[in-house]
């Protein structure tokens, strides 16, 4: 197990810059706006051979009246608990100020080592500037400039020495859940809700969380990544380059996702935009599961379960072998049923099927119902067999596959469903030349 280092500060002092440069990943959402970092980010990061997680956190403000703010400093007070070691990191620019103060007094209460960090020091006027730092009362510092990497190399030869010995445990390869919607549909109350703590910052404004996050589960048998995204809106309605950036990060979650957990508003509806999320997945062939979130708001008198259920049927077509669980994230109503059926998913996308055995059980269905005649030419289907991917995808061998034509393609498909199950899987049917 590797150690964990939290950076603090006060908003806009770079902390997000100097994890990017750490990770060497642009991972964390950089932006002139303070504020930007919301949730705790994790990462992974190295120095002379000895490997550290970080967490990057939002910007630390005691007293403001802002919703993020309050519950942004919450998230502070995790990482600081979380963490063997800690980065407080200030800025020159603006000398000492009243929050780095706050920070400050928070981080002398802190039984653990601390590393005072000084950033965009990048000539030797400001260097004798960072002197002033002094008077936070937390000894000697750092003078650092995150942009260009100036002065990190003395920082992380001193946090690396401070670090704590871990017994060192070979972490398997997990699979990767990405938790996607649009903005305000539950997304981050359901990963609370499963974990069981305020991992995610939660408010009723939508847009809450803008980067895309992971969260290791391990309970009741189930060891996964969990990822949260921000949500998805249409194109049109992305109007800050902010909002663009967390837009990126949920579409690259859904790319490098084994399976993508659509959390759908009940009172909102499988609108246009939510379908728009369920082709993309479908796209990347990721193993999919519909939860319809805050099911307990809907009159019951409106609509039934099995009336939703079909009208997300309808609009999903011809992809309709998905599952589809009714949960409520805030009373936990079906939130276990629905990791379990993600759980099935992915050993569905997973599984692989020995070529006597699918050919043993296709080839009569075949026989039984060939593709039709095309131009007085028949085809022959003569072996199948399922492809080394991560995804289901299986090559029919025949003397004609230009003659193959979607329809039927879709017959195997549904045949391979009813022998074998690959509920919530893209099938992918490819024809060969033999």
């Amino acid at each position: 197990m590797s150690s964990i280092v939290a950076i603090v500060g006060r908003p806009n002092v770079g902390k997000s810059t100097f994890f990017n440069r750490l990770i060497q990943r642009r991972e964390a959402i950089v932006d002139a706006v303070s504020g930007v970092t919301r949730d705790r980010h994790y990462g992974k990061s190295d120095w002379n051979g000895k490997e550290f997680s970080l967490i990057d956190t939002g910007g630390y403000v005691v007293g403001s009246d802002d919703i993020f703010e309050a519950e942004i400093d919450k998230q502070v007070e995790l990482a600081i608990d979380e963490a063997d070691a800690i980065i407080f990191m200030v800025n020159v620019e603006d000398g000492v100020t009243g929050m780095d103060q706050d920070v400050a007094k928070l981080l002398r209460k802190v039984d653990k080592p601390v590393f005072l960090v000084v950033n965009k020091v990048d000539n030797s006027k400001r260097d004798e500037d960072a002197v002033e730092f002094y008077a936070l009362g937390l000894g000697d510092y750092y003078s650092i400039a995150s942009i260009n990497g100036s002065g990190t190399g003395d920082l992380l030869d001193a946090l690396v020495e401070a670090l704590p010995e871990k017994e060192e445990v070979e972490e398997k390869e997990l699979p990767r859940f990405a938790v996607v919607g649009r903005p305000n549909a539950g997304k981050s109350s359901f990963i609370n809700a499963l974990i069981g703590e305020d991992r995610y910052i939660v408010t009723d404004i939508a847009g809450t969380t803008r980067d895309s996050i992971d969260t290791k589960y391990n309970r009741f048998g189930f060891e996964f990544n969990l990822v949260d995204t921000a949500g998805i809106r249409r194109k049109s309605k992305v109007k800050e380059d902010l909002e663009f950036y967390s837009v990126m990060r949920s579409v690259r979650a859904i790319e490098h996702s084994d399976v993508c957990i659509l959390l759908v508003d009940a009172t909102r509806g499988f609108d246009g935009q939510v379908q728009n999320i369920f082709w993309l997945a479908e796209r990347n062939r990721k193993g999919i599961v519909i939860l319809v979130n805050k099911w307990d708001l809907v009159e019951k008198d409106h609509k039934t379960t099995k009336e939703f259920e079909k009208v997300i049927r309808k609009q999903i077509e011809p992809f309709t072998d998905v599952p589809i669980v009714f949960i409520s994230a805030i009373t936990k109503q079906r939130i276990f049923k629905a990791i379990e059926t993600a759980v099935e998913v992915y050993k569905n996308r997973s599984k692989r099927i020995k070529t006597s055995h699918l050919n043993d059980v296709l080839l009569p269905e075949i026989e039984s119902r060939p593709p039709p005649a095309y131009k007085g030419k028949y085809v022959k289907i003569k072996y199948i067999m399922q492809l080394p991917t991560p995804q289901p995808q299986f090559a029919f061998f025949c003397n004609l596959p230009q003659y193959v034509k979607e329809p039927y393609k879709r017959f195997l498909e549904n045949k391979l469903r009813d022998h074998f199950d690959f509920h919530g899987v893209p099938i992918s049917v490819y024809m060969r030349k033999k």
